[in-house]
């Protein structure tokens, strides 16, 4: 293993949620990879997306709750450029052996990347009202 991969590990952390013999390898990387890389850098994830409805969604914070999910959820699934940002930002963590196994399953991977990354927002509404400006 390499400096930079072995950088990356220790920077992330363990891995988060339940692994077992009978994990599919979807979920060893979701959990052993891609938890413990959300956790890391939800700091940006909030500041991507605060960014993000400043430019686009500027009546965010007059929307009920359940727009603001919805709007969550649309922007990461429906607005391509900042998928890819944000795609980029967990990526972007990944040590080269990981990349390798993601590149070979990245359609299915990539889906549950970004449902973890919508759960995840979805479950810090609180915050971007706390952040209103």
């Amino acid at each position: 293993m390499n400096q930079r991969d072995q950088l990356i590990k220790e920077i992330r952390g363990e891995s988060l949620g339940n692994v077992s013999n009978q994990s599919s390898s979807d979920e060893l990387f979701q959990n052993e990879v891609l938890r413990p890389i959300l956790k890391f850098q939800n700091d940006l994830f909030i500041a991507s997306f605060l960014n993000y409805i400043s430019k686009y969604k500027r009546d965010f914070y007059t929307k009920t709750v359940e727009n603001k999910l919805a709007i969550i959820e649309n922007a990461i699934q429906k607005d391509i450029k900042f998928r890819n940002a944000l795609k980029g930002m967990i990526i972007a963590l990944f040590t080269t052996d990981e990349y390798s196994l993601y590149i070979q399953n990245s359609s299915s991977l990539n889906k549950r990347m970004m449902n973890l990354l919508i759960e995840r927002l979805k479950s810090q509404v609180q915050l971007f009202e706390n952040l209103e400006h």
